[in-house]
């Protein structure tokens, strides 16, 4: 109210300003992933990194069923597929070095072409019965493959450098991806073998590998630049505390993997053992998507609920019921998934400027290793105790990385808490 020389004025008060509104699509639980999404190349260098990505869980079950389809030997079929394992473990941390210091395209598309014609190589070995020899030469060349899944992760930190909320949505969306590859490829692998021919797998495999990785290196603007002048550290000992933790992981993957098909078969559920398999591989990919949404929590924090959920699987493989035994495993995939984000980002927060690649690949080499390890370890608790008992071993490897020496800062890395 206001008097203007003889007159009374009367005003409404002014409305209250409203708040702005958000943009749409930018609320709601997937909201960190449509932000994500949002920048700029980061959907089609995914697109690219997803095809190269499905054909890591397929290369090796195509390899055995082609092997021991044309051959009949699955201990032929076994030996040429852990050679390739051996020879990645040596080669690819190299193969990382090079990529960090001459940049991801350069390096990354003709070590692919190496391997797919390894993988080729490998199939015309196996129809023209030729030496044994020759099969085990062939596969261990596709040891150049890349780390996609790393290359991926060095993207995603070039592109999120201080903003640790996105990394970590990220960095989650890449251990999702991880569990669904690994969960689609041997699904894919198996049927085309089967159905198909039995070198469909490895053909279909070498194809997708090849376009993903020429999708993906052909989006320049998002690669991480090369950096000029000499290398300061080193990964392998900036690492080291951490990769006991990744070594005892893959144990957990690897002997939960047989003792499951172990104990299935021995209840006469055989056919189960894959839909089972792909339960817990589903419980890990999605509890990383939703873990991606929620504040991270601490390495420790992670190991403790990974521990506890491994005893799952053994409580339950004493009740000889699928059902309970297929809770468990769900429930222990859940667990594995935040460890996992947590532990690679301690890997990126300890690698030394300008060597990530080389510092994802050696983790994921120490977890191929306990893949392996723990692989063998139970199919010989299988054989002397029996596949029920086999389900102690990812419970042990489990409180063996809850044991694992205390991460400190090394001088030069940007560790986190």
């Amino acid at each position: 109210m206001a008097v203007t020389g003889n007159t009374l004025v009367l005003a409404a008060p002014p409305a209250p300003a409203r708040a702005p509104r958000a943009p749409r699509g930018l609320h709601g639980p997937l909201a960190p992933y449509r932000r994500l999404f949002a920048l700029p190349g980061t959907r089609r260098f995914t697109a690219g990194n997803l095809l190269a990505r499905l054909p890591m869980g397929m290369f090796g079950v195509s390899a055995v069923m082609m092997i021991a389809g044309q051959r009949g030997s699955y201990a032929l079929a076994g030996a040429v597929t852990a050679t390739g394992l051996a020879a990645t473990a040596l080669v690819a941390p190299w193969t990382a070095r090079l990529i960090d210091r001459h940049g991801q395209a350069r390096i990354a598309v003709p070590a692919t072409v190496i391997a797919v014609l390894g993988s080729l190589s490998l199939i015309v070995c196996v129809r023209t019965e030729a030496p044994a020899w020759t099969l085990f030469a062939s596969y261990a060349a596709t040891a150049t493959t890349p780390n996609i899944g790393g290359m991926s992760r060095a993207r995603w930190t070039h592109l999120l450098q201080g903003s640790p909320g996105p990394h970590h949505t990220a960095m989650s969306f890449e251990q999702a991806a991880d569990e669904l590859c690994y969960m689609l490829g041997p699904v894919l692998a198996a049927f085309l073998c089967s159905i198909v021919l039995p070198e469909a797998g490895t053909l279909a495999a070498a194809a997708l590998l090849l376009t993903g990785m020429l999708v993906f290196t052909s989006c320049r603007a998002t690669q991480p630049p090369v950096t000029a002048g000499p290398r300061q550290g080193s990964p392998l000992r900036a690492l080291a505390p951490l990769l006991p933790l990744f070594l005892a992981t893959g144990v957990v993957f690897g002997s939960m993997e047989i003792a499951s098909i172990a104990h299935l078969d021995a209840l006469g559920l055989g056919a189960a053992s894959g839909p089972v398999l792909a339960l817990q591989a589903a419980g890990s990919c999605a509890a990383g998507l939703l873990y991606g949404t929620l504040r991270p929590r601490g390495l420790r924090t992670c190991l403790i609920a990974m521990a506890a959920a491994m005893a799952l699987p053994w409580a339950a493989a004493a009740t000889g019921s699928l059902l309970p035994l297929a809770l468990a495993l769900l429930l222990a995939g859940m667990a594995t998934a935040p460890t996992m984000v947590t532990a690679m980002s301690r890997v990126h927060a300890r690698t030394p400027q300008g060597r990530l690649n080389e510092g994802m690949t050696l983790a994921v080499t120490a977890i191929l290793a306990g893949i392996s390890l723990g692989a063998a370890t139970a199919g010989t608790l299988i054989d002397h105790l029996g596949p029920a008992t086999a389900y102690a071993l990812p419970a042990a490897a489990a409180l063996l990385a809850l044991a694992a020496p205390k991460v400190v800062p090394v001088s030069g890395t940007r560790d986190v808490p």
